[in-house]
């Protein structure tokens, strides 16, 4: 009987040890398979020989000089796609245009030589078309609007993060013509302080013109830690993303677009909306293009 009891609890504490080891091991499995998948994968929009359209997540950089950065575009699109990497450029791939660290959304790259020289061509003639979704702080009262003011540097920050600022700004220098069409969607909140979703179509490229030209009206996009004064820290990203991206050009032409990421439906937007002013329409995209061209 002594020698059944011992046996007993030998089997018995084989059985926690066992069940200790699975345990820790389906964990430790989860928690770094989940976080490489997260870290790891780019939603691919678009593929064809000439361009890889890939949806870029918020807070990511698309490439770097700096060997010490270990997650950005052109180092996960190396891991999924080991094949279109081109060694004789130094960043792999041709970026021929690029999105903000904190800016989700369609970003194009070109495959060969030929559709990068054909894409850059697009931009530089200024014939493509780029359209972004914002979540901005406020409620905005008018249907539409233009925002036409030059934008440069901000000579406190050359130093540091490069942040720019609107010609009226006493620390603005070398500014240039900006112009951004603005069509509102939606009203509604987040967190009880009233949010605006708007449609965004800038007709000019200068570096963070979307963030600049909605702070200059008095609608900060929500989560822009650099331009609410380094106060709106509470959401999990800035509300900014590259929704539609349109590039005709001589080797294929391109109209490619993504899903909304800041609908109600994700728990952690918090967004509610309470107001419908317009639908996200083929209208909406020619309305805002119309509003732009008569800028």
């Amino acid at each position: 009987m002594f020698f059944v009891s011992q046996f007993y609890e030998y089997l018995k504490s084989i059985s926690n040890v066992a069940s200790n080891v699975y345990n820790y091991i389906f964990t430790f499995l989860k928690t770094n398979l989940t976080k490489n998948v997260e870290c790891n994968y780019i939603e691919i929009l678009h593929q064809s020989d000439n361009f890889l359209i890939v949806n870029k997540p918020y807070d990511m950089v698309i490439n770097s000089n700096n060997p010490s950065v270990k997650k950005s575009v052109q180092l996960i699109i190396r891991e999924m796609f080991p094949n279109l990497v081109n060694p004789n450029l130094y960043h792999e791939f041709y970026f021929v245009h690029r999105l903000d660290y904190a800016t989700s959304g369609v970003m194009c790259l070109a495959l060969n030589k030929q559709s990068a020289q054909a894409a850059s061509s697009a931009f530089e003639e200024r014939t493509v078309r780029k359209y972004y979704l914002a979540l901005v702080h406020g409620h905005i009262d008018k249907y539409s609007m233009v925002i036409d003011i030059p934008i440069g540097h901000d000579v406190r920050e050359l130093n540091g993060n490069r942040k720019m600022c609107t010609k009226d700004d006493d620390f603005c220098e070398k500014a240039r013509k900006s112009c951004t069409a603005l069509l509102v969607l939606e009203k509604g909140y987040i967190d009880d302080r009233p949010v605006t979703k708007v449609l965004l179509y800038p007709k000019t490229g200068r570096r963070h013109q979307l963030r600049v030209h909605c702070a200059h009206i008095g609608h900060i996009i929500v989560g822009d830690y650099t331009y609410s004064g380094k106060t709106d820290t509470k959401p999990h990203r800035t509300f900014l993303h590259a929704f539609r991206l349109i590039i005709d050009n001589s080797i294929e032409n391109l109209d490619v677009q993504t899903n909304d990421p800041f609908c109600s439906s994700i728990p952690e937007n918090q967004w509610r909306p309470s107001t419908i002013v317009r639908l996200l329409d083929e209208s909406a995209f020619s309305d805002i293009k119309d509003l732009a061209a008569g800028i």
